[in-house]
């Protein structure tokens, strides 16, 4: 089954929790082990499993991301000048895998899954959602 969420970003930079939403889906489907993939739609937008519980963790990361992948950079060739927003979604990655285990996300304590936004504000940000039950 592959469901899509619609997610509407409010800053050029910032990570979303998801996690809810990606355990609803798999609430929805009765799965109860097996994998899931969650991908995002977009060359400048990411998914990443972080830190959930320390808001700062959000915060340095994407200050890291900008230290690494300056927005203006004087060699960058992109007509629409948005490098450094696709630099950020490929080191991130585009999706991630979780196993599911007992119909719930097998994540960390301190784990979430987050839309990387890297090139926003963006209304509509697509994320596919795939459930693999196990057999």
């Amino acid at each position: 089954m592959i469901k899509t969420l619609t997610i509407d970003t409010k800053k050029r930079d910032e990570m979303i929790d998801i996690t809810r939403y990606v355990q609803d889906i798999i609430n929805r489907s009765g799965m109860t082990e097996g994998l899931v993939v969650v991908q995002s739609l977009h060359t400048t937008a990411g998914i990443t499993v972080n830190e959930n519980a320390d808001p700062d963790v959000k915060t340095d990361f994407i200050r890291r991301l900008d230290e690494l992948y300056p927005w203006h950079h004087s060699s960058d060739l992109h007509g629409e000048g948005n490098t450094a927003a696709h630099l950020k979604t490929s080191t991130v990655g585009h999706c991630q895998t979780v196993i599911v285990s007992d119909g719930e996300l097998l994540l960390g304590t301190w784990q979430g899954i987050y839309l990387c936004e890297f090139d926003g504000p963006r209304s509509g940000r697509k994320v596919s959602v795939k459930t693999i039950q196990s057999e």
